[in-house]
């Protein structure tokens, strides 16, 4: 007797098993199945190689003309030949999506290797001419060739006036195309960035240039117009982002659109203030349907509001930056984000400015989280990613935005939130602040406090050198046992059931010393830079 076979190259069959190759042997025993024979699949697959979709008539003929297919029924002929085609369509539409994917990134590599031979072709012309002025001083020190230019102000970039913002925004639009997909930036391949068809990206880092910039390109399973409207939503990824307010919108040339933003950033320390921008972004759409908004700050520093948070600010300087976003055959997109900050480095303590000079701090805060975040929404828009037990994506990232928001606030301290300082000696120091705004805004129950409350907070700031991020929060996870007070953590978990900040439906319960009430919220690898 030949052997059964459980799996067919082709679909295994069609019986009511479920597993896909079963005969129900004439209706008479219905819990017995016969198998295709590898000699039975051998056959049908023949048949199939020529006719995909036969009729019933050359069904009929196919059984009469193999005698090993006498025990099959013809129903079951024809499931096993749809079963076929429908797996058949099934890998022609992954293949097909899987050559548009390689024909975006090839282009995508193609324009990048463009972009690399131009900057080869600058460099040797800069070593060319450097060379000529070693080896001829005279030349360098010569100056009778040269006119006397006078530089006069363009009055056409007034920013008082919409023609002066037209004219700062095409400037703008210009300088960002120029750093997105030409030479105008030096970039350097950011270390373990890889391109290739499963790849996060291609990532850049600035080399030489003035303040941290950092470039990256990859391919997005999105709309651009959907891609647009999730980027220019800058606090919904951008954890450091605390606030963005458009304050002017104004219409431009081919349907675009100019506003002038303010945007407020958090502090990464207690050691240092925050940092804000006044921006100019422009929006519109280029010749050949391509997106693009590009922004770079207003020079001056009294634009913006003049509330009292602004006090707490540091202004910086965002040079041309911003998003190009290419539509792709067949679906799809091609991104390229650009972002080129300077953050005032210099007023920052010495030990500190690591953080605002370096251009990898940019890219991976910033430029990789927007391409992250897309490309996240663009697989669960798309189903590629399927989260098991009812896992909600788009809860869970606004349940975690806002665990950032308020260790944000925390570490900050802004006192439009209500913060205010109660000890300190030192910026070195633990800082106790209180905070009561928070309470009484959530005080509306019936059960609400009548004597007065509020959070405290104690924060503090340390320098650990060549300690990496995601090492150190592993370690503290690890070992919280062996610097956790386990007495606190209990008091304060029935402190919060019994407050009108508890959650419902919880029930007052007691704490053994040895529990770990609040143990530290689980992070992902990649943002826990």
């Amino acid at each position: 007797m030949a052997a059964a076979v459980a799996a067919m190259r082709c679909g295994s069959g069609s019986g009511s098993d479920g597993g896909g190759g079963g005969y129900d042997k004439g209706g008479m025993d219905s819990g017995k199945y016969v198998r295709y024979t590898p000699e039975q699949v051998e056959a049908l697959e023949r048949v199939y190689a020529e006719c995909p979709k036969p009729t019933s008539t050359r069904r009929q003929q196919l059984l009469r003309e193999c005698p090993i297919l006498s025990n099959i029924e013809p129903r079951q002929i024809k499931v096993w030949f749809r079963r076929c085609r429908d797996k058949q369509r099934k890998e022609s539409s992954r293949l097909q999506a899987v050559n548009r994917k390689l024909s975006a990134m090839n282009k995508l590599l193609m324009e990048e290797n463009e972009r690399l031979q131009k900057q080869v072709s600058q460099l040797v012309h800069e070593n060319a001419y450097m060379k000529q002025q070693l080896q001829n001083p005279s030349l360098a020190n010569d100056t009778s060739c040269e006119s006397n230019v006078t530089t006069t102000p363009n009055p056409l970039r007034d920013a008082s006036n919409p023609a002066g913002l037209l004219a700062i925004a095409e400037e703008t639009l210009t300088e960002f195309l120029s750093k997105a997909t030409g030479t105008a930036v030096d970039w350097v391949p950011m270390p373990g960035m890889k391109p290739g068809p499963d790849s996060f990206g291609i990532v850049a880092v600035s080399h030489g240039c003035r303040g941290v910039a950092a470039r990256a390109c990859g391919l997005v399973n999105l709309e651009p117009t959907k891609i647009v409207e999730i980027l220019k939503d800058r606090p919904s990824w951008f954890r450091d982002c605390r606030s963005l307010e458009v304050f002017t919108m104004l219409p431009a040339g081919n349907g675009g659109t100019i506003e002038l933003v303010y945007m407020q950033m958090y502090a990464p320390t207690t050691l240092v203030p925050a940092r804000d921008f006044w921006t100019l972004r422009y929006t519109t759409t280029m010749e050949d349907g391509s997106l693009v908004v590009c922004e770079r700050s207003l020079s001056g520093s009294g634009g913006g509001p003049s509330t009292a948070s602004a006090q707490q600010f540091v202004r910086a300087e965002m040079l041309p930056s911003g998003y190009l976003v290419r539509p792709c055959d067949g679906g799809g997109s091609i991104v390229h984000i650009v972002d080129h900050l300077d953050l005032e480095a210099w007023s920052v303590p010495e030990v500190l400015r690591p953080l605002y000079e370096s251009s990898r701090v940019v890219a991976q805060k910033m430029t990789t989280a927007a391409l992250r975040h897309i490309r996240q929404i663009a697989q669960e828009t798309s189903g590629e990613v399927v989260y098991a037990l009812g896992r909600q994506p788009a809860v869970l990232r606004t349940f975690s935005q806002r665990l950032s928001r308020g260790f944000n606030d925390a570490i900050s301290g802004f006192n439009d939130d209500g913060w205010s300082v109660m000890a300190g000696d030192g910026i070195e120091d633990v800082i106790i602040a209180c905070n009561s705004k928070k309470i009484r805004s959530n005080n509306t129950a019936p059960n609400a406090f009548i004597a007065p409350g509020g959070v405290i907070c104690a924060k503090a700031s340390m320098l650990l050198q060549s300690v990496p991020p995601a090492v150190l929060v592993r370690f503290l996870r690890e070992h919280r046992s062996e610097w956790a007070d386990y007495n606190f953590d209990a008091y304060s978990a029935s402190a919060l059931k019994s407050s009108s900040c508890s959650l419902p439906g919880l029930r007052p319960m007691r704490f053994s010393g040895s529990q770990i009430i609040m143990p530290l919220a689980h992070t992902v690898e990649n943002e826990e830079f």
